[in-house]
């Protein structure tokens, strides 16, 4: 738009100047008596110079029409949907306290062992009996019922022996079976043993044991 307007007033100095210079040449032609060789000569300028009308400038074409858009079509909302559902059940759930160790019991250490005590001056020993012990008790010493009644066994017995070496007591380990025979055992190894005492680690004599048994058997003519 301004660039045409430029073109316009710049097409109308240029005729005003023109127009200038025509009254000034026919003035000077009348001054000068010139007036014919003037008027050839303006037509001549005239002639040469051909004077353009400006144009209006030319409009732009006009936007094309905007197409009517159809309206979007209406959609009907969707009925409400209703869910009959129960409602959903909270269930609370207990946590177990976490379990906490125990801390560790540190035990104070062990007290040392006490020493061994002193090995003894002397080997213990235990009693031993004098003599043969098959002369405790002979064919003899049967009872005489149960010989009678021929009855035999085997009678174990334990003594124990003072510090003097004698029976000091007479226990039955083992029945006979017939208590006549248990009995004479005991009182022959007490009226007949005779045992050397036992001795403790420093050599003195001391209480001790004696553990054995007698065969009875009937003596064959």
């Amino acid at each position: 738009m301004a660039y045409a307007d430029q073109q316009m007033s710049g097409n109308k100095i240029t005729a005003l100047i023109i127009v200038a210079i025509l009254h000034v040449v026919v003035g000077y032609a009348l001054v000068s008596g010139l007036a014919y060789s003037a008027f050839k000569k303006v037509k001549e300028v005239t002639s040469a110079v051909k004077i353009e009308e400006d144009k209006p400038p030319e409009e732009p074409p006009p936007p094309p029409p905007k197409q009517d858009t159809p309206p979007p079509p209406i959609v009907a909302p969707p009925p409400p949907i209703s869910f009959n559902a129960p409602a959903p059940q909270v269930q609370a759930v207990t946590t177990p306290p976490p379990v906490v160790a125990p801390a560790p019991v540190v035990l104070p250490p062990a007290p040392a062992a006490p020493p061994p005590p002193p090995p003894p001056k002397f080997q213990p020993k235990g009693a031993s009996p004098k003599g043969s012990p098959a002369n405790w008790a002979t064919s003899n010493d049967y009872p005489s019922r149960a010989l009678r009644e021929e009855r035999e066994g085997v009678t174990g017995f334990r003594v124990t022996i003072g510090t003097d070496g004698k029976v000091v007591d007479c226990q039955i380990t083992k029945s006979s079976g017939s208590p006549d025979l248990d009995d004479a055992t005991c009182a022959n190894v007490r009226r007949r043993a005779r045992f050397t005492p036992a001795t403790d680690g420093e050599g003195n004599p001391t209480t001790g044991s004696y553990a054995s048994s007698i065969r009875w058997v009937i003596p064959k003519d």
